[in-house]
């Protein structure tokens, strides 16, 4: 016997396995990534099966669906039978049943699995629609029931998951409108079980979460459409929507007035066609707000010449964050005597650094940084040949908004549909 207390929106969730396929779409916060963690931990202690976890880039899920997977297993009481293995990551069962992780950024690996009975997709939207198509032909088991749960906060029409599971007004094809969704929260439609949520079915919430969420309405109705209302809808075209110029002295008046600002400088490297761009920039940590006052910006620099031109970096030793595709030339820097050192770079790191700047509520820029308005002012997403929105490419090769991701490499963002994980306490008797 498990006792747990659940939200009620998610109470009929936690034990419907009429369906193949489980698509939960929602708000930030609405705690569907928890109780699907919950559901998993729940049929595999029933059950003896092998259940696949997977997010477009493996080292992302770790962080994300392991350690929330963990965290209800202590929270059950359940550690001293359900063992929690880092390396590889695994979640072993008494009864023989597990769950294994995988990243669709090394395809390779799904190859040797097998026996795989439930797969579930966290992030979907962020999965290609090849690498869908390409796990529902590894959920295969010669004799137990076939699932799979996809779960999303939801993005544009543009996605595949919305193509696929609502309608795809191209080749005039129809599932279920959302709108039916959103007013009815859940519903059925052939072999897929649908499930809406938002911050507000998650009763273990604070009121200032919510607050926070209602503040996104302000500064980027695109992304209160996704993290307050939960709906899909047509994304506008800028990356950075928040994104002001203002004058340079007022800007250094707001920097001055930040209670404990928080300095980074990015830089990334160019030669021919693209530039050496540093940033030096300023976060307000409690505020959220992103102030960019200074930019170095040149291209047909040689290192040397470049070395000589920002010299003051070397006197005043500021730490630079740079592109650490170019290992050699940091060396070469930091042998000159400047305090340079390389940013995580991996598959998939430009859709997460995108993301992180995208938290920001203002992004501030200083109007004597003309290359950076320039380049971020009006940045569209770059389109497939579709038409649809490439999510980590763009019309333009920005290198300030790489210098910008290099230099926050060590600085997060809060993300608010991250800081809800943990607010469930115990208490209905589930058997």
């Amino acid at each position: 016997m498990i006792e747990k207390e659940v939200n009620p929106h998610f109470d009929d969730f936690l034990f419907d396995w009429s369906t193949k396929f489980q698509f939960l779409v929602g708000g930030y916060g609405s705690s569907k990534s928890y109780h699907i963690a919950l559901k998993l931990i729940l049929k595999l202690l029933e059950e003896k099966r092998t259940a696949l976890v997977v997010r477009e880039v493996y080292e992302t899920i770790r962080e994300s669906c392991f350690t929330l997977l963990e965290e209800i297993v202590i929270d059950l009481g359940l550690e001293n039978k359900v063992k929690c293995v880092v390396s590889p990551m695994q979640i072993r069962f008494p009864n023989g049943s597990k769950i294994i992780f995988k990243g669709m950024d090394k395809p390779a690996k799904l190859k040797s699995i097998n026996n795989i009975s439930i797969i579930w997709l966290e992030e979907c939207s962020e999965i290609k629609y090849s690498g869908f198509k390409e796990l529902l032909g590894r959920l295969r088991h010669p004799s137990l029931k076939l699932h799979m749960i996809l779960s999303t906060n939801p993005v544009g029409e543009d996605n595949w998951t919305f193509k696929h599971f609502f309608k795809d007004d191209r080749n005039k094809r129809l599932v279920l409108d959302d709108r039916e969704l959103y007013e009815k929260r859940t519903i059925v439609v052939k072999d897929t079980y649908y499930h809406h949520s938002t911050a507000d079915d998650n009763l273990f919430l604070p009121e200032s979460y919510i607050a926070q969420l209602d503040e996104m309405k302000e500064y980027d109705p695109d992304l209160y459409r996704i993290a307050r209302k939960g709906h899909f809808g047509v994304n506008g075209v800028r990356v950075l929507p928040q994104f002001v110029e203002m004058p340079h002295d007022e800007v250094m008046a707001a920097i001055e007035n930040i209670r404990k600002p928080i300095k980074r400088v990015g830089m990334d490297f160019g030669f021919e066609s693209s530039y050496n761009a540093i940033i030096r920039m300023v976060v307000d940590h409690d505020k959220k707000y992103l102030y960019i006052y200074w930019e170095y910006y040149k291209n047909q620099m040689t290192d040397d010449l470049t070395a000589e031109e920002i010299k003051e970096f070397k006197e005043t030793k500021e730490l630079i964050k740079a592109d650490s595709a170019e290992p050699k030339t940091i060396k070469y820097y930091r042998q000159l005597g400047f305090n340079m050192v390389g940013a995580k770079k991996y598959k998939g790191s430009r859709l997460q650094y995108t993301k992180k700047v995208k938290r920001f509520k203002k992004i501030i820029c200083s109007d004597q940084c003309t290359n950076t308005v320039y380049e971020l002012k009006d940045l569209t997403y770059a389109l497939d040949k579709n038409g649809d929105i490439i999510l980590d490419e763009f019309s333009i090769d920005p290198h300030t908004l790489s210098a910008i991701w290099y230099g926050l490499d060590d600085y997060e963002v809060a993300d608010l549909k991250e800081k809800s994980a943990k607010r469930e306490r115990p208490s209905r008797e589930r058997r």
